[in-house]
Parts: structure tokens; sequence; C-alpha cells
């Protein structure tokens, strides 16, 4: 597959909440992607991860308050945010289960952001937002900035957090870009957020082949969930209860963004719980850390 001229619709559409995922078989989440590495060590699992974390004080407050309610699972943290550092406090004194949230599109806003590092964001920010099909396009021009302003941000998260990131995902999903994947800038073993699930008919051909073999591609150096969705639209929620039933056989990760009062509101005030019934909210990624690695 050459990233570089494989055309796609972006994957990123659901940061802002609009798309409508639904129900389609992933890889495995749990055996590096391939299923002939043995068998699955683990049944259903609901994984309910909020973005966002750290990147300023609502946002941080109000995913605090849903995992308080144990609503959410986890959290993808910023760094270099005007409250990566509170949100990293925080996370520890808490324990909030928080990987990596990897931003090349939105300003870096901490007081401590070197100037240096904020340029080199800009220059990736003005490429991957000048038109749709940039992040599948391989950019030899900006092969330094890319691996600068990753190492610096899983260096930042280190020194905020004290270990490893053992998950990472990216904010507007741009974790995926053709220049972090090519350049082999994550982690190799780690957790990595897969691309949105999709059953036939949902996408285009071309458009749904090139996310299946992107996690191909990503399942043969990470972890992957078996599933992932947005937690957002919530109506109809025949949606929620078909992605529900998923999860009863398989990892799936929801992704939401409490900052949005509808998805707010549907993981403060008990529909979320209501709505899960008889399947667990998980704790975190953590049962999936000790399981298979790729080879």
């Amino acid at each position: 597959m050459n990233q570089g001229t494989m055309l796609a619709s972006s994957p990123t559409e659901n940061e802002s909440g609009t798309q409508a995922p639904e129900v389609t078989a992933g890889p495995s989440a749990r055996t590096g992607g391939n299923n002939e590495r043995g068998p699955r060590s683990l049944q259903g699992m609901l994984i309910i991860n909020a973005d966002d974390w750290g990147r300023d004080q609502e946002n941080t407050d109000r995913i605090l308050s849903c995992f308080q309610r144990n609503s959410i699972s986890s959290v993808s943290a910023m760094v270099f945010m005007e409250d990566s550092e509170r949100g990293a406090s925080l996370a520890r004194e808490s324990g909030v289960d928080a990987g990596l949230h990897l931003n090349f599109t939105t300003p870096f806003s901490a007081r401590n952001c070197p100037a240096k590092l904020a340029e080199q964001q800009r220059l990736l920010t003005s490429y991957l937002r000048r038109h749709r099909l940039a992040q599948v396009l391989f950019h030899p021009g900006l092969t330094g900035a890319f691996e600068y302003v990753t190492t610096a941000q899983l260096e930042e998260y280190r020194r905020l957090y004290g270990a490893e990131p053992r998950r990472v995902d990216g904010h507007h999903h741009m974790h995926l870009c053709a220049n972090v994947l090519a350049q082999g800038l994550l982690p190799r073993g780690i957790l990595v957020r897969r691309n949105f699930s999709f059953q036939a008919g949902e996408k285009s051909v071309v458009n749904r082949f090139y996310r299946q073999a992107l996690d191909r591609r990503l399942a043969r150096k990470y972890r992957l969930v078996d599933y992932l969705f947005s937690l957002a639209p919530l109506q109809p929620r025949e949606r929620l209860d078909r992605v529900l039933s998923l999860a009863r056989r398989g990892v799936v990760e929801m992704e939401t963004h409490p900052i949005q009062d509808d998805e707010y509101a549907f993981l403060t005030e008990g529909e979320c719980c209501r709505w899960a019934g008889d399947v667990p909210i998980a704790r975190g990624f953590d049962a999936l850390h000790g399981v298979n690695r790729p080879q």
C-alpha cells in the first residue's frame, strides 16, 4: 500500500461529533491484528475514552467529573497546553489512566512551550489543514518537523506523568497521518488508536479499503482495539445499542468529548450507566497492556 498516493476521505470527522459510525468487524486488538498468532485472551470490553484532557481547565474538569461518576474509563492527555500540568497532577492523584493525545493541529497554549516547538507545530498545522487529503500524503520536506514535534510531546508526557506513554492517539486523528507512520515516530508495540469502524455502505469502497489497509499496517507494529466508535451522535439510540452488542464479544473503544454539552449530560446524569446495563465500563486500558504484543 503506497500511503502517499492512496486517496480516501479524511478519518477525522468524529472530532466534530457529526459522524455516525456503525458496526463492522475490525482487526483483533489484542493480538496485534493477526488472529493466527494465537487465541484471544479476553472477552468483550467497553472502554469509554475522553479526549482533550489538559487542553484547558474546563475540558479537564468536565472529564474528571465523568471519571468520578465511573462513566468513562480513561483519558487522552494533551501536553504543552494551558492545563497540561494540572491535568497530569490530577491524573496521578486520582488514578486516571492517561494516554498521549498527540497534537499537530491545535496551537500549543502552555506558557512553557518553547518558541521553536510552537513554530514547528505551526508548519505542520498549516500543511495538515490545507486540504482534506494532506494527512494521507507523505511530505518529505516536513520530516524534520514531524519528528521534532512528536518527540517533544513524547518527552513532555514522560516529564509530566513520570512514565512512558503506553497508549497514543491523535487530536483530529492525526497520529495516523502519512509522515508519522512512514517515519516510525510512535513507539513500537504500544496501543494505538485505529480508524473508526464502519459497516458496508457507509463509506465508499475506496474509503473503506484505505482504512482497512491502514489498520492492517498498524497491527503489524502496534496493538489495536477491535472497534472504534464515537459516542456522538447520541441519536438514534439504535446505533449505540448496536455498538454495545459488539462490546459483549469484542474490545470496543468509544471516543467522547465531554466538553460537548449533550455528551457531558449523557455521561454525568446516569444515562450512560443505564445504557451500558450488563456491560461494565472498563476502568482504563490496563487489561490490554499485558496481552500479546506485535512481533
